[in-house]
Parts: structure tokens; sequence; C-alpha cells
């Protein structure tokens, strides 16, 4: 494996996981509702821990993808 086909991998896991966040994102913002009322049935919580851990879980997820995606595609370029 050479070093363009690595970058052009992390290029295209950044993207994809970018269209996740984004994905994730739209859909918890649209239907936050529908997702607690399901959630709630299952896992008894306040709607304000279950929102903040949403947010939680989101902000790990983004720091996940900048650090084992985006920083290691940035960091071929830069060197490529």
């Amino acid at each position: 494996m050479d070093i363009q086909a690595i970058t052009e991998f992390f290029k295209w896991c950044t993207i994809l996981n970018g269209i996740l966040l984004v994905f994730s994102f739209v859909v918890i913002a649209r239907m936050g509702d529908s997702i607690y009322s399901i959630h709630s049935r299952w896992f008894p919580m306040s709607r304000d821990r279950f929102f903040s851990m949403l947010y939680v879980m989101i902000g790990i997820y983004k720091m996940l993808v900048f650090v084992f995606n985006l920083a290691p595609w940035v960091a071929l370029v830069i060197i490529a």
C-alpha cells in the first residue's frame, strides 16, 4: 500500500464519518422528541438527562473522527 492509497482511505473515512455526524445531528434536531419517547420506554430517564447524554455521545464521536480520521488525513496530505 502506498501513501496515496492511505491518504485516499483517510479522506473517505473523514467524509463518510462527517456525513454520519451531520445526519445524526439532523435526526436528533428534527425527531428528538420521538427518539426520546422510544428510548424512555426502555430506559427510564428524564428528558434533560437523555438529551445531555446524546450531546455527549455526539461530542465524543466528533472528537474520535477528528483524532482518528481527520488528523491522519491532514498529516498525510502535508507530507505527500
